[in-house]
């Protein structure tokens, strides 16, 4: 048995694991589709076995990935393409031939705000591209000094565009994020912890957009901070204290895959994936402090639990994921966890609570 670097042990890959309490209802509120070179291929297909594969997953939200675009159109249109594709998987799940789920029932698209005003012909192009299902825009402003990972790398040569340093703060931006509120569109905000002052001079300013964090605030342990939790947690837990004050904001646990978190006994590669994956009780006692720090600061009603599939595969199958989340919550009361899984995405989202939803029959 030979040992990595940090002493652990190689390990044979978890057997399959059952879904804990599965009849849990569950709305995914950021997973992607997508069919990109050099990726895995995740679509309908793929989509559908993970939701069927043992959790109560009644619907989803689609979160953009700069995939499907309009090949003919101007540039600044190209992504609505994205949001037909993901409107055309929602159609499928809607008709009721593959059992009683929503999947892609809200989509988040791409629209570059740097437009300003001009900003306005993107999105009510993606509205109506969306068939009732559009329910905002992502912003990636992932930027660091020294650090650039491939996927931030991927994301500007298919954009076309760069992530200059606090892109938050861009006055540009900032006057096509005005356009948000009049039509009743949310804002999903990537970015790595050392930016959450930039979130929360934004969220200030614009109090009647709903802001959603991904990937907790992205408490990052990879390049520069490779190794240095500890260091990382404590000014990270200050900061998404103060981010909570701000009440348009909510905070979705998914992701940790892309802050590199670490699991004891376990090698972290410098993308964030494991080599061996732990099981689901061994992730859930590593992601714990990150998911009670923000429900202690935001509460269940501005938290939500996702999946941020597919690229989370490289921590762990789909059951084993939300089993992991299941184990966290565990000592939660049952309102609370319905906040956590199913109702505060149902209403960022603006879809319909699980306990609303009209089955096909």
């Amino acid at each position: 048995m030979s040992t990595h670097e940090n002493g652990s042990a190689d390990r044979e890959q978890p057997g399959p694991e059952e879904a804990i309490e599965p009849a849990l209802q569950i709305i995914d509120p950021h997973h992607h589709v997508w069919d990109r070179a050099g990726r895995s291929r995740y679509l309908f297909p793929e989509l559908l076995a993970d939701l069927a594969s043992g959790h109560n997953v009644v619907a989803t939200v689609a979160i953009e990935c700069g995939d499907m675009y309009r090949a003919d159109a101007a540039p600044e249109l190209r992504a609505v393409g994205e949001t037909e594709f993901l409107n055309g998987i929602a159609a499928m799940f809607a008709s009721g031939k593959y059992g009683r789920r929503r999947a892609c029932a809200g989509i988040v698209g791409m629209a570059d705000l740097r437009l300003g005003d001009r900003v306005q012909t993107v999105l009510d192009a993606h509205i109506a591209a969306g068939g009732g299902r559009f329910r905002g825009i992502r912003v990636s402003a992932l930027w660091h000094a020294s650090y650039t990972p491939a996927r931030i790398k991927y994301r500007r040569a298919a954009l076309g565009q760069d992530t200059p340093e606090h892109l938050l703060l861009d006055p540009a931006l900032r006057a096509g994020f005005a356009c948000l509120a009049p039509r009743k569109l949310s804002c999903d905000i990537t970015i790595f912890h050392a930016q959450i002052p930039d979130v929360i001079d934004l969220a200030r300013a614009f109090p009647d957009t709903d802001l959603i964090v991904g990937h907790y605030a992205m408490p990052l342990g990879l390049g520069p901070y490779a190794g240095k939790y500890r260091e990382v947690f404590g000014p990270w837990r200050v900061a998404v204290r103060e981010l909570a004050r701000c009440p348009n904001v909510h905070i979705k646990f998914s992701g940790i895959y892309y802050a590199g978190v670490a699991v004891p006994g376990y090698v972290v590669g410098e993308n964030g994936e494991f080599a061996v994956q732990p099981n689901s009780s061994e992730l859930a006692a590593a992601w714990r402090p990150y998911v009670e720090t923000c429900i202690e600061a935001f509460g269940p009603q501005r938290c939500m639990y996702a999946s941020n599939y597919p690229p989370e595969k490289a921590v762990a199958g789909y059951v084993v994921l939300w089993n992991a989340y299941k184990r966290i919550a565990a000592a939660y009361t049952a309102s609370e966890k319905a906040a956590l899984f199913s109702e505060t995405a149902a209403r960022v989202y603006r879809l319909p609570k699980p306990s609303e939803m009209v089955w096909p029959a």
